[in-house]
Parts: structure tokens; sequence; C-alpha cells
């Protein structure tokens, strides 16, 4: 099998370079040292600029849309948000803890970018990983969201889990 894709190679080559003369009879014509055949050169941008012209397409005038804002439409006012922040940025006690966790936060979601593209680059584990999703998904549907009785329980231990992270239980 070695010898016959050699001997193909060795017959492209020789069907290549029978195409090129090996020495050069002239002084003005360079030597060419390829083994593939001489391409033109490449047309520049502006060449095709002037030889396709795209014709803008026909527009219906039946609809028209029109945009407006009111007030009411639930603007949101920039110092008025900037002042509730400062308001509770200064009832904070301990602004250095409340620095720290936000820090925290930002390393543990970069961490977990990383983590994620490096399970994404294995071949097979991004779709297993996908199975063990929609598996997980199936069954915290079949056991808290299918039936009512689940749903109150559901709700149930979520209030206690909001208690204990407020510190009020």
């Amino acid at each position: 099998m070695a010898a016959a894709a050699a001997s193909t190679s060795m017959a492209a080559t020789a069907v290549f370079a029978s195409r090129f003369p090996l020495s050069s009879t002239t002084k003005s014509a360079p030597v060419r040292c390829s083994a593939l055949p001489y391409l033109p050169p490449r047309l520049s941008a502006t060449a095709f600029s002037t030889s396709f012209q795209f014709a803008e397409p026909k527009r219906s005038s039946l609809l028209h849309v029109k945009a407006s804002s009111s007030e009411e439409s639930g603007a949101v006012d920039t110092s008025e948000l900037l002042t509730d922040l400062k308001e509770k940025w200064d009832a904070v006690e301990n602004k250095s803890t409340v620095i720290v966790y936000g820090g925290g936060a930002i390393v543990a979601v970069w961490l977990s970018s990383i983590v994620v593209g490096a399970i994404n680059s294995v071949p097979l584990l991004p779709k297993i990983m996908e199975l063990v999703g929609l598996g997980y998904t199936g069954w915290f549907v079949y056991r808290y969201l299918l039936f009512k009785s689940s749903r109150k329980e559901l709700a149930e231990d979520i209030e206690q889990l909001k208690k204990k992270i407020a510190g009020t239980e």
C-alpha cells in the first residue's frame, strides 16, 4: 500500500515537474521551484466594485411602523437609581465584607466559565452532560411540579431556605 502511494506521488510530481523547465535559458524569466502550476495574480477589490451592481429591493409602503415613547412606559430615571444605590451602600455596615463577597462571586463565575470551557472541549462530555441535565430536569418536574401536593412541598422548602439564608429561623 505504501509503495503504491509513493509511486503515485512520484508520478504526480513527474507530471508537474515536466511542465516547467529545469533551467532558465533567458535571463528575464525567473526559475520556478514549485511543483504546482502558476496562478495569475488576484484582482483587487476595486476591480469587482465596478463590475457588480446590486439593485435595491422594492419596499412595500403598505406597512408603516412608528415608534413613540411615553413617560408611563416605565422609563428608568438614572439619577433616582444612583441615589437609591448610594443610600443602600451608605446603610451597609461591613463594606469590606460586601466587597470581598462580590470579588469572590466574580472569581467564582470566572473559574466556572473556565471549567465549562474545559468540559466543552472534551469530545463526548458535553453531550453526556446534556443528557444528565435533561434527566435531572425530568426528575425535578416529576418530583416537584407535576402534582399539587408536591408543589406545596416545594414552596414550603423554598420558604424554609429563605428563612435560613435571611437568618430569621
